[in-house]
């Protein structure tokens, strides 16, 4: 009898839980070291392209996986934009409605899928939206949506802390303006194109998903009226 497998214990998952650390450790060091911050969280978001290939690679795919994956994605985001709400006061409905529709969007994705039946939320059929299942199926497009998302809040983090960093060295009499802040916002003004088209997914996603649960209820509701049909 072959020994049992510890699905905690799959390699994606490891890379998960690395995932998990370094996030969090980014976090910890958002307001003390830009660029510690920026290396720390794109490492932990580029890991997120490996181990989907890790678990393709060693068969080694699992639902734990499949959500881990997901909840380290939309709580790394989160806890980032609600970093951004203490950078930028004004922005803060923004920064909100964009938490609330990144967490919502995956949620309703995600059960609608479970609901119907498919063992992956990156299962789309035909009838689903042709961008969405793009977005889904073609492991590059997710990469470079994913990865310009995620690069233009870092920016945006980054324009603000080094412009911070510059006006605290220049009280203490620090010469030159603060190193970075350039690349900073040459990055923000290029990945918000693709930031923009990833929150319009998402609300393509909600849209879609809402459909779905819908039409589930509107099918058991007609099986309910077939039987209470047959039962009189």
């Amino acid at each position: 009898m072959p020994p049992k497998e510890n699905v905690f214990l799959f390699i994606p998952n490891l890379i998960g839980y690395a995932r998990v650390l370094l996030g969090i450790i980014a976090l910890a060091v958002l307001p003390y070291n830009a660029w510690g911050a920026m290396g720390l969280y794109s490492v932990s978001s580029l890991l997120d392209a490996l181990d989907g290939h890790a678990a393709r690679y060693f068969r080694q795919t699992s639902r734990f996986g499949a959500v881990l994956d997901m909840v380290t994605d939309r709580s790394t985001t989160s806890c980032l934009l609600v970093y951004l709400c203490v950078q930028r006061p004004a922005l803060t409905l923004v920064f909100q409605l964009l938490i609330a529709l990144d967490l919502s969007s995956h949620y309703m994705h995600m059960y609608a899928s479970l609901t119907t039946g498919n063992t992956s939320h990156k299962k789309l059929d035909e009838k689903s939206n042709w961008l969405l299942r793009q977005y889904y199926t073609n492991s590059n497009v997710l990469f470079l949506v994913c990865a310009g998302d995620q690069l233009c809040f870092i920016a945006l983090y980054l324009m603000e802390q080094l412009a911070r960093e510059g006006a605290a060295a220049a009280k203490v009499g620090a010469a030159g303006g603060p190193a970075g802040l350039g690349f900073a916002t040459v990055l923000f003004w290029t990945t918000l194109p693709v930031c923009a088209f990833k929150q319009a997914l998402n609300v393509v996603q909600l849209i879609g998903a809402s459909k779905t649960l819908a039409n589930v209820d509107l099918a058991a509701r007609e099986t309910e009226a077939k039987e209470s049909a047959k039962a009189r």
